[in-house]
């Protein structure tokens, strides 16, 4: 039995203990947060006791840590997590400086422990299959991947100043996805945005709408759009196109039921926001960490993961504030 403390009981922290509590081979044993009643209140739906952060990444009767803190806390609880050997799982990002993820994987590396990094989409079931029918042949090489994700509504403006924007905040998703599918390194990006939902995220710096190409050496293609607006719902698809036919995952609605009726033909709004949309993936990241903690296999995605998306994030960043294409082939 997998005994794991989680620090951060707000939303992503509740989420992950949902996902612990209906899984055998582990149980969450503590919890940490900054605000009292934010922890006290997890502890109660878990069954947990509430400690503070240095007793979690102390203890003894704990072998695993989830990291769901504010992310310019991540560099030193990976850092205590490790040294404490303790397996860790990491929301995403894993730190907004790659220098730190360079270190924190030297660290997580001399300590021999389990890493993962929260990218829960690659756990889609759809996203996953699709995937695994890229790696079947089913559409011979890849030519070309087409990801679109875009938010019901943006976000304060207060979690934009601090996000580190657009697209490390919310495209870096992506990025590890066209990773994920693409299976080959890219080496070269362009980058463009506007703020064209909300003036304000714009005179905070940051941009609202977004679009990214990137290739590859062998000149393969992967464009990418988000926005944070949807006014029909949470808008995840993802489409591959290759030199025997394309695969597509399309935007998962909250049924699959259609009207038709001499006005025309109808469906069911889109799921409103992650939580609905990436239920089961979280579900399955957790299982992947549990039996990667338990097992002694490396964890997928892991901590390189998390930089090579970090990488691709701050190089669009660069290229959106520049308005030039960015070299990746040095990154």
């Amino acid at each position: 039995m997998l005994k794991i403390g989680i620090l951060g009981c707000g939303r992503i922290g509740q989420v992950h203990a949902r996902s612990i509590k209906a899984l055998d081979g582990a149980e969450v044993v503590a919890v940490a947060d900054a605000l009292p009643a934010a922890a006290q209140a997890l502890a109660q739906a878990t069954g947990a006791q509430v400690r503070d952060v240095a007793a979690i990444l102390n203890a003894d009767d704990i072998d695993a840590v989830v990291i769901g803190t504010p992310t310019d806390t991540h560099f030193d609880l990976i850092q205590r997590a490790a040294k404490g050997g303790k397996a860790i799982f990491c929301e995403k990002p894993v730190d907004m400086s790659v220098d730190n993820i360079r270190t924190c994987i030297d660290i997580v590396g001399q300590a021999g422990v389990t890493f993962l990094t929260g990218f829960n989409r690659r756990f889609d079931p759809n996203f996953a299959a699709l995937r695994a029918r890229i790696k079947a042949g089913d559409i011979g090489a890849v030519e070309l991947v087409c990801i679109t994700s875009r938010d019901p509504a943006p976000p304060p403006v207060s979690y934009i100043a601090r996000s580190g924007g657009l697209f490390r905040d919310m495209m870096i998703h992506d990025f590890d996805m066209a990773r994920f599918l693409m299976g080959e390194d890219f080496v070269r990006l362009h980058a463009m945005g506007s703020a064209l939902v909300d003036p304000a995220i714009g005179e905070a710096g940051d941009v609202d709408t977004a679009a990214v190409i990137l290739t590859t050496a062998s000149g393969r293609i992967c464009q990418i759009s988000n926005s944070r607006r949807a006014s029909y719902g949470y808008d995840q698809r993802i489409e591959v196109h290759g030199a025997l036919g394309m695969l597509r995952a399309e935007n998962q609605l909250e049924s699959t039921v259609e009207i038709a009726t001499k006005a025309g033909f109808r469906r069911d709004p889109a799921q409103h926001f992650f939580l609905e949309r990436y239920e089961a993936a979280y579900l399955a990241e957790m299982r992947a960490f549990i039996a990667a903690a338990t097992g002694g296999t490396p964890a997928d995605p892991g901590i390189v993961d998390g930089l090579q998306a970090q990488i691709l994030a701050d190089a669009a960043t660069l290229s959106r504030e520049t308005g030039q294409p960015v070299d990746l082939s040095a990154a």
